[in-house]
Formats: C-alpha cells, sequence, structure tokens
C-alpha cells in the first residue's frame, strides 16, 4: 500500500473480545509512522455480549472516521458472524481475518438474529480473500485467553503498510510499560497469529 493510499481497517466483534484495544493499538501505531489517523466505534453496546465495531482508517490525509460503503481493505473479525455481517464492505481484492470461535450476540439468545450455519463457509462463497482459525485455542494453549488480540493483530501485520516488526513493537511497549510479565507471551501470541494466517 502506497503512503498515499488510505488504509481502511474494520474491526468487528462481540464485547469484551478486545476490539476496541485492538483498533487503539492500530491507530496509535500508524500515528507514531507519521500517518493521518481517524478512529471511530460505528456499533456501541461495548458491555460484555454486546456487538462492537471499529473503523480505523489511516493515510496521508483522512477526512473522515467512517469507511466509505465498499472501500474496506481489511476486516478483523474476531467473532465468524460478526465477520460475515461485514464483509460486503470489502473492497474488491480486500482480506478477512477470522477468529473461528463463536460466541453468539444477545441478539441470538433473544430469537431475533439466527446464527449462520457456517459463516466462514458462507465469506469463502462470496470470494472473499479469508484467512480464519481459532484464535481462542491459540491464546488458551498460550496460557491467557485475553492473547486474542495479539493473535490477531499479529495475523493481519502482514497486510499493513508498515512492517509487523513496528506493530509488534507497539503492543509490547505498551505491556513493558504497564505489565512487564506479559511482555514475553504477548511477543509469542503476535508470532503465533502470524503463522496462523500464513497456514489458513
Amino acid at each position: 500500500m502506497s503512503e498515499k493510499k488510505i488504509t481502511n481497517i474494520l474491526v468487528a466483534g462481540i464485547g469484551g473480545q478486545g476490539v476496541m484495544t485492538a483498533a487503539e493499538v492500530l491507530s496509535q501505531t500508524a500515528l507514531k509512522q507519521g500517518y493521518d489517523v481517524k478512529k471511530t466505534e460505528v456499533a456501541g453496546m461495548a458491555q460484555r455480549g454486546g456487538v462492537v465495531t471499529s473503523h480505523v482508517r489511516f493515510g496521508e490525509k483522512v477526512l473522515s472516521p467512517a469507511i466509505p460503503p465498499g472501500e474496506v481493505d481489511i476486516i478483523v473479525g474476531f467473532e465468524p458472524a460478526e465477520a460475515l455481517r461485514w464483509c460486503s464492505q470489502l473492497r474488491p481484492g480486500g482480506v478477512a481475518m477470522v477468529n473461528t470461535m463463536k460466541q453468539e450476540p444477545p441478539v441470538v439468545s433473544l430469537g431475533l438474529f439466527e446464527y449462520p450455519e457456517d459463516p466462514v463457509g458462507d465469506i469463502r462463497r462470496m470470494g472473499v480473500d479469508v484467512h480464519a482459525f481459532d484464535a481462542g485455542a491459540i491464546a488458551r494453549e498460550l496460557g491467557n485467553f485475553r492473547l486474542v488480540n495479539t493473535v490477531m493483530l499479529g495475523a493481519i501485520s502482514v497486510y499493513l503498510p508498515f512492517s509487523p516488526e513496528i506493530l509488534k513493537n507497539e503492543i509490547i511497549d505498551r505491556f513493558r510499560a504497564k505489565k512487564p510479565k506479559l511482555v514475553e507471551i504477548n511477543e509469542k501470541a503476535f508470532e503465533a497469529g502470524r503463522i496462523a494466517q500464513a497456514a489458513s
């Protein structure tokens, strides 16, 4: 991606999964690389269980925080049905990075929405370049379920207009400042995400 092009990332999931944190990390990393950055939470209800969506846009000059319809470069789907719901907003050639761990939002348990039988399969049938893997299982194997966030960021790092090391260092620096004991495990989670993306 050239510096003049705006990079559009849509992060989608369920409250409590780390959607807002992932969007903030991406925004701060891009800002430190000299990009103009805009971020917005499009769908609210950040409490645990509610649907949460955030737009992150960065480039030479970004006028609006909202990604125009059909111009999403990367969907970071923390939940497969939520990833499917937003795939129609991808540009041609866009990428969907999907955590296959199913977590039904309240609208499903309330009977207001029917959970799709095969959301990842539905995304593939749309002709989307989709990389799907169980980030929850990877996080559990590493010993901390909260690592899903770092796993997903590692997975998309190869698609960003700066090196994966720059994004990893931003994540590590955040932990080094607040929770130094978690630095090493987050490094492992980031690299595990990169491996999962390459294998998916």
